[in-house]
């Protein structure tokens, strides 16, 4: 589906000229899985925004995430930790805001504390129609405990942008977690609540993937447009493709 650009790089949708902005959120698995089927994938969606979590890191970091931006058809803007926010061609991010997510000791076996490593969330602003909102990528860690605070301090970074939002990432726990509960507590809404589940991608009986939106904000996650195959090979996770409008 075609959509005409607005002057404010949002795009008009089919009907009564609303404004439209799609928004991918994807594990993509550190790129390290069949880079062709992402491609693939990624394409098919034909987002304005790709919200990344396990973008490629060590070695490179800035080299492989733009390498793999250019895979896909779109540019690398921003990154923190293991994420990152790539835009098309007519799509702005302004503002682009990182910041570090500190996890705590937790206890792993009975006597061994260990702490993981940082984690990190990405945000920016982007336009809607006439309306400016706030995109939010994280990734929260394999530790119940980890989480609760690392979702803190995500929803900290969120407020700092004082405009509506959409988060988006890996969170690693299913619905009926305090990760979950404490996202409705802050009235958000789950976009993905009848979209099924989100992991593994060869056998997706999972959902640990979410997408929240403020409530001043209307927005609905779509079918992927994508091969079952390509899915299964592409990464771990499925992707999210999420829809904006105003």
């Amino acid at each position: 589906m075609s959509h005409e650009p607005t002057d404010d790089g949002s795009k008009l949708g089919p009907v009564g000229g609303t404004a439209v902005l799609r928004v991918l959120s994807y594990n993509v698995h550190r790129w390290g899985d069949d880079r062709t089927a992402l491609a693939r994938v990624v394409r098919a969606c034909a987002p304005d925004v790709m919200l990344v979590q396990e973008a490629p890191t060590w070695w490179g970091t800035q080299r492989k995430r733009r390498a793999m931006a250019a895979s896909v058809g779109m540019r690398y803007v921003v990154g923190s930790a293991r994420n990152a926010i790539l835009v098309a061609d007519g799509t702005d991010l302004t503002e682009p805001l990182h910041w570090r997510i500190w996890r705590p000791f937790v206890r792993r076996r009975l006597n061994f504390i260990a702490t993981q490593l940082p984690g990190g969330a990405v945000g920016g602003h982007v336009s809607l129609g006439s309306t400016r909102l706030a995109l939010v990528v994280c990734h929260l860690g394999l530790h119940i405990r980890g989480r609760r605070h690392e979702l803190e301090q995500v929803l900290k970074g969120c407020r700092s942008f004082n405009l509506p939002y959409l988060l988006a990432g890996d969170l690693n726990e299913e619905p009926d977690g305090p990760v979950w509960k404490r996202l409705a507590e802050e009235g958000l809404t789950d976009l993905g609540a009848d979209a099924g589940p989100t992991f593994s991608s060869t056998n997706p009986h999972k959902r640990i993937d979410g997408a929240h939106l403020s409530p001043a904000l209307s927005g609905r996650i779509l079918p992927t447009p994508a091969t079952r195959e390509d899915l299964a090979a592409a990464s771990d996770h499925l992707p999210q493709l999420i829809e904006l409008t105003a």
